[in-house]
């Protein structure tokens, strides 16, 4: 307390012993997989393999280029975006290496009849080299011959070489003569045809920027461990444990990394990195995996891959089938629909849903944006075999669309069936984890404890204002207890503060029944 030793009036401002809680956010996907391009934004990361924060398509498209043969994540973020998310993180696994070829480019003459006279070369393959060509300013000079003009050569937009006065006869001014004398960049190359009048033509090159083209980058093939990564090398999945605020994970390249030359597709491969991406989500407590089952496959061979394959026993996991078809951004061998996993347009309805209605609304019965069809049709009585095990349908309504009709985790206890409660729940635990955070070190005393109670239960009562919790009144949506009950003096001695909180979420009609009968005529 301060102390007073002079008359006068004191103003002291008193903290509050209730805080407020504001709910964690719930609709950030984080996306691992292969991408056109690595960024090139964080010179401590040459290789682009931490994650990035996007929120928009654009913004992708800057940092990541835009869709490419052989992967599938660039299709995915953009249903991702169509279907309502908004924030996501990118975590990029290397799927090719550089060719280990010079890059080259023809340079195109002012005359487009002359095509491609000047074929530049690097010498150090894969070279990032701009080439310049601006014409030289002729001066005084009463010479009517062809203008000269300067080449110039770039590195990182900064120039490295510059060669002037040149010129396409023949002598120590030649543009090949004189370039491949002394450059230690690039090598010039002429094309031209033997009856080219190059001494009265005025201008052979255009002037312009032009970027020297990289061979294209060899595929390499990608393990699960590649998948997996490595918390400590801030890549894969493991990666994204520096993302402390991603709540869905999705990983749509599994089809492109477990695809054989002859397009069988490795199940082993599929397994262990869904089991991995599984076991990172129930670490981290805060996120849900989003699977796709593999392609391909008919209701009876997905129920058997379910039950015999991929055992998976986890509430921080959905598994859907089948595939969707959408439309084919880069037209591959002419074909205008492509098939591909769904996860990425799902984890966007999970993040419109949780937009307008809440996280604790199951995210089911929604049209997907985007989708032309589905791989296969799955009929009600096909579903009923697949619903029970934890595959999550999608199946076409007519008119109404094409909609997601399953919301099930894959867990075995039933207190986790549904996707709503699990997230719901970590909703709740990560607003409380960090909305408490003033109580450390705080004394561990009775108004310590109300002041907590009345914190969460605050919290808790405008959830079920909301909607999140059943129950009549707010005794029966939810308890928070602490007290000198949960406190006793050895836990208080042993520096402990123990709330206990119960919650009662809300639980999807999964069935809607309505029994009628025939009401018969009664004589008055």
């Amino acid at each position: 307390m301060p102390t007073y030793t002079a008359p006068g009036v004191y103003v002291e401002e008193v903290p509050s012993s209730q805080k407020i809680l504001s709910a964690a956010p719930t609709a950030v996907a984080a996306f691992v997989g292969f991408t056109e391009l690595a960024p090139t934004d964080d010179p401590n990361d040459p290789q682009g393999l931490a994650p990035r924060l996007v929120t928009s398509w654009t913004q992708f498209e800057s940092l990541y280029g835009g869709f490419a043969p052989g992967c599938m994540l660039p299709l995915s973020v953009y249903g991702y975006f169509a279907n309502g998310g908004s924030i996501a993180y990118i975590c990029r696994v290397p799927n090719t290496e550089p060719a280990g070829e010079p890059s080259r480019l023809a340079l195109p003459a002012a005359d487009r009849a002359l095509g491609l006279p000047v074929a530049v070369t690097s010498i150090e393959p894969d070279a990032a080299i701009t080439v310049a060509i601006t014409t030289d300013d002729p001066g005084d000079s009463d010479d009517d011959g062809p203008s000269t003009f300067t080449m110039t050569i770039l590195e990182g937009g900064d120039p490295v070489e510059t060669f002037s006065g040149l010129g396409f006869a023949k002598g120590e001014n030649n543009v090949a003569t004189k370039v491949n004398a002394t450059s230690t960049k690039v090598k010039v190359e002429l094309d031209l045809a033997e009856d080219a009048d190059v001494e009265n033509q005025l201008e052979l090159v255009k002037p312009g920027f032009y970027d020297l083209e990289k061979a294209a980058p060899v595929a390499v093939p990608v393990n699960g461990r590649k998948f997996a990564g490595s918390e400590s090398a801030r890549a894969g999945i493991g990666g994204l444990a520096v993302a402390e605020d991603v709540t869905m994970v999705v990983v749509p390249d599994l089809v492109t990394a477990a695809t054989s030359e002859d397009g069988s597709i490795d199940l082993g491969l599929w397994k262990a990195v869904q089991t991995a991406l599984i076991s990172h989500c129930e670490q981290n407590g805060n996120r849900m995996a989003v699977l796709d089952a593999p392609p391909g496959m008919n209701p009876q061979q997905i129920k058997e891959w379910r039950s015999e394959v991929a055992m998976y026993d986890s509430a921080y996991a959905a598994l859907y089938y089948p595939w969707i078809k959408v439309e084919n951004p880069i037209g591959t061998n002419g074909d205008s629909e492509i098939l591909m996993p769904p996860s990425g347009h799902i984890a966007g309805v999970w993040a419109r849903t949780d937009d307008t209605r809440g996280v604790w609304k199951a995210p089911a019965n929604d049209t997907m944006r985007g989708v032309l069809d589905i791989e296969r049709a799955v009929t009600q009585n096909e579903q009923s075999l697949l619903n029970p095990i934890g595959i999550n349908c999608i199946r076409p309504f007519g008119t109404r669309g094409i909609r997601i009709w399953g919301a099930r985790t894959l867990a075995s206890d039933t207190d986790w069936s549904y996707i709503n409660v699990r997230r719901l729940f970590n909703m709740v635990e990560s607003t409380i984890l960090e909305g408490t955070q003033y109580a450390v070190f705080e004394p561990n005393d009775m108004a310590l404890w109300e002041g907590v109670n009345r914190t969460v239960s605050g919290f808790l009562r405008g959830l079920w204002t909301a909607g999140a919790l059943s129950g009549l009144s707010a005794d029966e949506a939810f308890y928070v207890k602490c007290d000198a009950e949960t406190n006793p003096p050895e836990s208080v001695d042993a520096g402990m503060l123990v709330v206990e909180v119960g919650i009662a979420p809300v639980k999807p009609a999964e069935f809607v029944v309505f029994r009628i009968s025939q009401k018969k005529q009664v004589a008055g």
